[in-house]
């Protein structure tokens, strides 16, 4: 039997405290009215940006387990989500439930979480770059950070102009992916940054500023992809998506900057959840 509503797989690691993964994954989709279905990555007590001595479990095993019982049975999904891996293992298996589980009108969206700010993530290691460029080849969209879209290329990660952005999202494309979405561009005046978009099928580049706050929280990342994720599934046009995801982010942004509230906790996303189904109150989406 059909669902009444869209099914999607959040393959995704689960944060006990500080925002982001899960946390921030299924109240997003679920706001968006797609009906999530979590296979857990890893279990961590906090996030991993800004927390020291955090508990880190690998779940590889367990998510075996609940692959095979989702065979079992007969589970079908209108998408496809992936972000944070806790192994190269967990790669193998991600790639082989993409083969398993999609149709031909799902949407399959990996976001190749490996590192920021030039840098690889604490649980990362070189060996996940090779395994995230062939999981990358799996999708239909991917959201890069510009350091993450770096190391998927095996370009040294750094401050890069616009026209090297669009040559980097060509390049990603050629890996598989139809839709090439690029965020934390550094705007050629230095402050901000911009999200630059690639569809390949229609040659075309979109860009949205993103207003500069002077604050970074962790989880962002995870935020901006649910949205992205849940609007395409919605059968928002790339452009549009890109629009409302930069838009939430920002709203979450303001919502807690200006209290004096730890950054490394993440944003205050339950205080503007409900904004996620209010019209677009404009467009700020440019082609370039």
């Amino acid at each position: 039997m059909h669902s009444a509503v869209q099914r999607i797989a959040a393959i995704h690691d689960l944060s006990g405290f500080g925002g982001g993964s899960l946390s921030a994954v299924v109240p997003i989709l679920s706001a968006l009215g797609i009906q999530v279905c979590a296979l857990p990555t890893a279990l961590l007590s906090t996030h991993t940006g800004g927390f020291s001595g955090f508990h880190f479990r690998d779940l590889t095993e367990d998510m075996r387990c609940i692959i095979s019982h989702w065979k079992d049975l007969g589970l079908y999904f209108d998408g496809i989500y992936s972000g944070f891996l806790g192994s190269a293992e967990q790669i193998h298996i991600v790639r082989d439930f993409i083969t398993t589980f999609r149709k031909q009108s799902s949407l399959v969206v990996v976001d190749p979480v490996l590192g920021d700010d030039g840098q690889l993530y604490e649980t990362m290691h070189p060996q996940m770059i090779k395994g995230m460029r062939e999981l990358t080849a799996c999708a239909d969209v991917i959201t890069p950070n510009l350091t993450e879209a770096a190391l998927l290329l095996g370009h040294e990660p750094g401050p890069v102009s616009t026209p090297i952005v669009k040559d980097w999202a060509r390049d990603l494309s050629s890996l598989g992916p139809e839709r090439i979405i690029i965020t934390s561009v550094p705007e050629n005046h230095g402050s901000g940054t911009s999200v630059i978009a690639y569809d390949k099928a229609n040659e075309r580049f979109w860009k949205v500023a993103c207003p500069y706050i002077p604050a970074c929280y962790p989880g962002t990342g995870d935020i901006f992809a649910s949205v992205i994720t849940g609007s395409l599934l919605q059968g928002d046009s790339l452009p549009l998506s890109l629009d409302r995801a930069v838009q939430f982010v920002s709203l979450a942004i303001r919502a807690t900057f200006g209290h004096n509230f730890p950054e490394r906790e993440g944003v205050f996303l339950e205080r503007v959840l409900p904004s996620l189904n209010a019209p677009v109150s404009m467009s700020s989406f440019e082609l370039i």
